[in-house]
């Protein structure tokens, strides 16, 4: 993405700020207005809202770990990676402009999840999808975030893989 370094940065703490609030307001919204693992059918029973709790990562991985492992693997960790995704992101002048927006998603959406874990022990997940034989675990904006970000760059990469090299 070629622009001036200002408006650069603008963007990407656009982009990234706009997938943290999208996240945190959705889960504000749940946490005040929905009871634990209550079944709310928003589309026939394609899409639930189902407030969880979850005290691991992706499909409650690491959630029975002992509290200070689970915070240094699920919390610090991420936090860390996150931030070197966004200097990566602030001084890498050469990324194109899916790959910046993709990486931004993610980044968006990793912060609000860890934000999560470090002000309330656990991360809200609360939407569930189930189309037929297709039904994911229960998620939230965050994980939509992250998911989008790595569409993103997966597109990137075999658009990229595409192009024929010269030799």
């Amino acid at each position: 993405m070629k622009t001036n370094k200002f408006l650069r940065i603008c963007i990407i703490v656009l982009l990234v700020v706009i997938n943290v609030g999208c996240d945190q307001v959705s889960k504000s919204i749940v946490r005040k207005n929905i009871d634990a693992y209550e079944h709310i059918e928003l589309i026939d029973d394609n899409l639930i809202l189902t407030k969880v709790e979850n005290t691991g990562a992706f499909l409650s991985a690491g959630g029975t770990l002992p509290e200070p492992i689970r915070n240094v693997l699920l919390s610090l960790v991420p936090a860390l990676v996150l931030a070197g995704a966004l200097s990566y992101a602030f001084f890498n002048q050469s990324l194109k402009t899916s790959t910046l927006i993709g990486l931004c998603f993610i980044i968006g959406g990793g912060i609000g999840n860890v934000f999560d874990r470090i002000k309330y022990g656990s991360v809200t997940d609360f939407l569930h999808i189930q189309l037929g034989w297709f039904e994911t675990g229960i998620f939230n904006m965050a994980d939509v975030s992250i998911m989008i970000g790595f569409g993103l760059l997966l597109l990137q990469y075999f658009r990229k893989s595409e192009i024929p090299q010269e030799n």
